[in-house]
């Protein structure tokens, strides 16, 4: 375990500097390749547990130190041990025991390898790290208290993020940052084209998998897992028979209504899991753009994958089509563009942390410009669907408006789903939040 909160620290303080989570587990992987597959997901789980209520961790350790640490990287180690001690269900004498000899780790204090070389300084910091932890277990309910007192202890988010959900979403706003902090469901996407729902349900029966229907009924393709997997023990994953996908992103193709022979764009296309359910529907003349080569490249992988054959998959910029688009107008364009992403972060909670107030203005100038743009290219009587994984009204419900006012020649169509408000599916349970707005070209 000792190796596994260190790096656990290692990948949370590289985070909060300003690094992806996804991008430094990755590189964690390559550069620890004897890391056997418990170790990265003890890595990973403790990851994603400090940065999902780092809020709460963070109010909880200031509590716990009589002045600010000098040394960042025995911070983080205690912010692991803290998750640890608050949310797992390793004995709390392991942890602390474990996070003792971590903290006299030269990695820990790399930056004064002078001291650490001193066994008098090694005996200070873990004396001081078992304190720390032990402290926190006698007077836990006392600390949880404190820190619940403010709001970004409470709900462990940052205050902008709460103050602009609370303004927006006066009723509800609670329930989503709640939301936010559990462990996201796993949704399976079956590929029509080559199984159907029942058969795949029992071949995860088979396979000693359960899953259910969603509660729902917005897609006939969707099943949730009663417990998370790797993609490697789905049956009949690696032949395409169904994806990884939420519920709630599966409304997409769907929504968009595609008919048999249709010139579909999907603009921001990458990794492709929307592109792949409209092609799982009916036939099209699809054509999957993305400016990313090395997301086009993982888009042409999962069309390997599904067995399935887009028109022509292009890297290219969704904002200026004059660069790709060969004239000839789209029946039906989808158009899922950059956003804060702020509808998804259960399942990527680094987001939270990584994201300033100061962005969602930067992501809504994209999407207006991305929107503008592909306008261009719908033909009059064609449909394009808006898309976000936001739920900040600045980059949906406002972008909308916004472009309903500069283009006369647009008309917004309703949704017969009850729990899509104004084009607002908020988080829940069991689907991530999005953002949907059906256009119609007059």
């Amino acid at each position: 375990m000792i190796r596994t909160q260190r790096l656990a620290a290692t990948t949370v303080e590289r985070v909060l500097s300003g690094a992806s989570l996804t991008t430094v587990l990755q590189e964690t992987w390559r550069s620890h390749s004897g890391l056997s597959d418990q170790q990265r997901g003890a890595i990973q789980d403790l990851s994603y547990g400090v940065l999902r209520f780092y809020g709460q961790l963070d109010i909880l350790l200031g509590l716990l130190l009589n002045k600010p640490l000098k040394d960042q990287s025995l911070r983080y180690l205690l912010l692991v041990g803290l998750y640890q001690l608050q949310y797992s269900k390793t004995a709390p004498h392991v942890v602390v025991d474990s996070a003792v000899s971590a903290s006299c780790s030269p990695s820990i204090d790399s930056r004064n390898s002078r001291n650490m070389r001193d066994p008098r300084h090694a005996k200070s910091i873990g004396g001081l790290v078992n304190a720390i932890l032990r402290n926190f277990l006698r007077k836990r309910p006392a600390l949880l208290e404190q820190a619940a007192a403010t709001e970004v202890g409470k709900y462990s988010h940052p205050q902008w993020w709460i103050a602009k959900l609370r303004a927006q979403y006066p009723t509800r706003y609670q329930a989503v940052l709640e939301t936010a902090n559990q462990r996201p469901p796993m949704a399976l996407r079956v590929n029509r084209r080559r199984t159907n729902v029942e058969a795949y349900q029992k071949l995860l029966h088979n396979a000693g998998l359960n899953a259910r229907r969603p509660e729902n009924d917005w897609v006939e393709e969707a099943l949730e897992l009663f417990h998370p997997v790797p993609v490697e023990k789905l049956p009949g994953f690696g032949q395409g028979l169904v994806s990884v996908q939420d519920v709630a992103a599966q409304m997409a193709a769907p929504l968009l209504c595609p008919q048999s022979g249709m010139r579909v764009l999907d603009a921001c296309a990458a990794p492709g899991g929307k592109s792949a359910h409209l092609l799982e529907l009916t036939d099209l003349e699809l054509i999957a753009v993305d400016n990313d080569g090395e997301r086009v490249e993982r888009l042409k992988q999962n069309f390997t994958r599904l067995g399935l054959k887009p028109y022509r998959i292009i890297q290219g910029d969704a904002t200026h089509p004059e660069e790709w688009w060969d004239g000839r107008p789209f029946d039906r364009i989808l158009a899922d563009v950059p956003c804060s992403a702020s509808g998804v972060v259960r399942r990527h909670p680094d987001i939270k942390w990584l994201r300033r107030e100061s962005d969602l203005a930067q992501f809504a100038e994209i999407q207006r410009k991305t929107l503008d743009a592909l306008w261009q290219t719908l033909v009059k009587g064609g449909k394009l669907l808006y898309v976000t994984c936001s739920i900040f009204a600045e980059e949906n419900g406002l972008q909308v408006e916004s472009f309903l006012n500069h283009h006369p020649d647009a008309r917004l169509l309703p949704f017969s789903v009850p729990e899509i408000v104004d084009g607002q599916l908020l988080p829940a349970p069991h689907h991530d939040g999005f953002f949907y707005a059906l256009l119609e070209k007059l």
